[in-house]
């Protein structure tokens, strides 16, 4: 007869089998729970299957009616409202005009404009598809090489997923039970060196092969007064959410409403003086895909804790947790094989879902190898507290979770640009990846070794 244990790793595997079949993620983890718990009913007898679905009525309307969960409807609308009032393409050519006079300039412009709008949009895929729409034409027409724009582009919309606000941020901390507005802060320098390390990998490209990129070109004075005006009201837009957040002026659901407000008043007033901005149509078509991503993702938020219900019945991430903690293995190299497996997971499953299956097994095992719930810094394994751990950690998981969306064979994000660029082979795109990859990867071990970067700016602001 089958132990709990075991059901719960057959579980897993079930549930890695439909994910790698395309079944959407909510439903997977529902028919995994639904059904896992059945099977552990019928080999475990202090487990009834009838109560266990009854919670059902109830689980849902927590899910959805939770407080700082109310913050990612507002992001998402956020994000869709400054694509539809096209603040994306302002802040592209904005920043063109700013970086033109650089050799690869263009390219640059286009990885600072994906960080830009990534603060509003918060889903790296989001960011990848719309800087791909705006970016990509441009880069193309000026004759940049294939490989540097599409990579480029690609390794740009991972910063969706980290700048603050992230939506995956905000589920990561109500998983951990974290603070939204800590892990915001502590997103803001990680998210910095990522912006910066890209623009330094294009440099270093176009200065090693020049034929990646075309002489510089200035744009045309008129134009580029227009185009620094029309950027002006987008940095102080996008800088203040960015910055309120991460010097804790406001909290995440007010900042939100009221980005969504600034935003949509601005798009509102631009169609009005100049006809380009944010239309009816357009409003009305951000406000639908607005319902959808939502629903989506409160599908999968209730899916996940369908999930934990069994899985915790089943001991599973208790088990883990104590053979971690007795295994006589590095803490420092546990952590560091939990971060490869987030980057294996991440070239075919989506952020979310990855952070809602994968986090609740491996928050609970660091705890373990950190010392337990009440350790201090001065006795824990990582040589901090709980609390600074998930922030550390939460911060290190999310870049890693960037890395599987442009690894190869199967980076989402590059799918995503390889689909806008269909002219461009799928190889050319991964080869102008892997620069950057490089330059994640550096990153990572930046942040691994000094985790002071990443807990400065909460430090500093709780202090």
């Amino acid at each position: 007869m089958l132990d709990p244990i075991t059901i719960g790793l057959l579980g897993l595997v079930v549930l890695f089998g439909l994910l790698l079949l395309r079944m959407p993620v909510g439903i997977a983890m529902i028919v995994v729970g639904v059904g896992g718990t059945w099977v552990l009913s019928l080999v475990v007898p202090f487990v009834r299957f009838v109560p266990y679905l009854r919670q059902f009525k109830s689980l849902l309307w927590e899910n959805v009616a939770n407080y700082d969960l109310s913050v990612v409807p507002l992001f998402v609308l956020m994000g869709y409202i400054a694509a539809e009032a096209r603040l994306s393409s302002d802040l592209f050519k904005g920043l063109e005009a700013l970086l033109s006079r650089l050799r690869g300039g263009v390219a640059m412009a286009a990885v600072a404009a994906c960080g830009g709008f990534g603060a509003v949009c918060g889903s790296s895929l989001a960011t990848a598809a719309t800087m791909g729409k705006v970016a990509l034409p441009e880069l193309r027409d000026l004759g940049y090489s294939p490989r540097l724009a599409s990579g480029a582009l690609a390794a740009g919309g991972t910063l969706g997923i980290l700048i603050p606000p992230s939506v995956a941020l905000v589920i990561y901390a109500i998983i951990v039970e974290g603070s939204i507005l800590k892990m915001f802060q502590a997103a803001v320098i990680p998210g910095l060196l990522a912006v910066l390390g890209f623009i330094l990998v294009i440099a270093i490209s176009v200065r090693v092969n020049p034929s990646l990129a075309p002489e510089p070109k200035p744009m045309a004075p008129e134009a580029r007064r227009l185009a620094l005006r029309r950027l002006l009201p987008v940095i102080a837009i996008f800088g203040s959410i960015i910055l309120g957040l991460g010097f804790g002026l406001f909290t995440p659901t007010p900042a939100a409403s009221i980005g969504v407000f600034v935003i949509a008043v601005y798009g509102l007033l631009l169609r009005w003086f100049t006809g380009e901005g944010l239309g009816l149509q357009g409003l009305l078509r951000a406000v639908r895909a607005t319902a959808v991503t939502s629903g989506m993702i409160y599908l999968i938020l209730f899916g996940a804790e369908v999930l934990k219900g069994f899985f915790t019945r089943t001991g599973l991430p208790q088990a883990l947790s104590d053979w971690a903690a007795t295994s006589g293995l590095d803490p420092m190299l546990v952590l560091v094989i939990m971060l490869v497996i987030f980057v294996i997971l991440g070239c075919f499953m989506e952020s979310l879902a990855m952070i809602l299956v994968v986090v609740p097994f491996f928050w609970p095992t660091l705890i373990a190898l950190n010392g337990g719930d009440y350790v201090t810094a001065d006795t824990a394994a990582f040589g901090m507290d709980n609390d600074s751990l998930k922030i550390w950690f939460g911060i290190l998981a999310l870049i890693v979770v960037e890395l599987g969306l442009i690894t190869p064979p199967v980076g989402l994000n590059v799918f995503i640009i390889a689909s806008l660029a269909r002219d461009t082979p799928m190889s050319t795109v991964f080869r102008g990846v892997l620069p950057f990859l490089g330059a994640e990867v550096v990153r990572v071990a930046l942040l691994l070794s000094l985790p002071a970067l990443t807990l400065l700016v909460p430090r500093l602001i709780g202090n």
